[in-house]
């Protein structure tokens, strides 16, 4: 996987544009000269986590004995179910969380910006290319910088596109989600049936 790719990979799954909407409802008790402020600590929490998993990770999956092939496989799945539900969103269901004051860490931090199909993503480049780390920092750097810019401007992003300029930009990123994850899974697979 090139540096490109990866980080559109990362900037997909991270989806901005979706967590739009929630950071704004998750930040509308907020006052308005902190809201920056607290989008800020939460986007530099959300960094530092995604980087210090992207380390660590690995050795968390050599500990539990988690192979190569098995992680890829479910790395597609998770990719998979995630894009569905970007595709097909639940109607009558509300994903938002009712945040009572200032949110600190959950739930912008994690998981809507470093949730498990980043960190997911992530475990999966490190196992698959360990020496490629600093590749693999810099588009996570990319990816996040990218999402930081949009999510900073979440309001008027959000007013310039609209609720049905944001789902539409979503299902899109969904579909291709979709490929991506059906590639990791034959990926998987032909990494576990090839060796055998």
């Amino acid at each position: 996987m090139t540096l490109v790719s990866a980080i559109v990979l990362l900037f997909m799954v991270i989806d901005p544009f979706g967590n739009v909407p929630f950071f704004v409802s998750a930040l509308k008790d907020v006052d308005a000269s902190r809201r920056r402020i607290v989008i800020i600590r939460e986007l530099v929490i959300a960094y530092a986590v995604m980087v210090v998993f992207l380390f660590l990770g690995q050795s968390f999956m050599q500990i539990l004995g988690i192979s190569g092939p098995a992680l890829t496989i479910a790395g597609g799945v998770i990719l998979f179910l995630i894009a569905l539900r970007m595709v097909f969103p639940i109607r009558g269901r509300n994903s938002q969380e009712e945040i009572a004051g200032e949110p600190f860490i959950v739930p912008l931090a994690i998981p809507y910006i470093a949730g498990p199909s980043v960190l997911a993503v992530e475990l999966l480049l490190m196992s698959n290319e360990p020496s490629r780390w600093l590749v693999w920092l810099l588009a996570i750097t990319a990816a996040w910088a990218g999402t930081s810019i949009i999510v900073l401007f979440g309001s008027q992003v959000a007013d310039r596109l609209g609720s049905r300029g944001l789902i539409a930009i979503e299902r899109l990123m969904g579909m291709i989600l979709v490929a991506i994850a059906m590639q990791m899974f034959l990926t998987g697979a032909d990494m576990y049936f090839g060796r055998g």
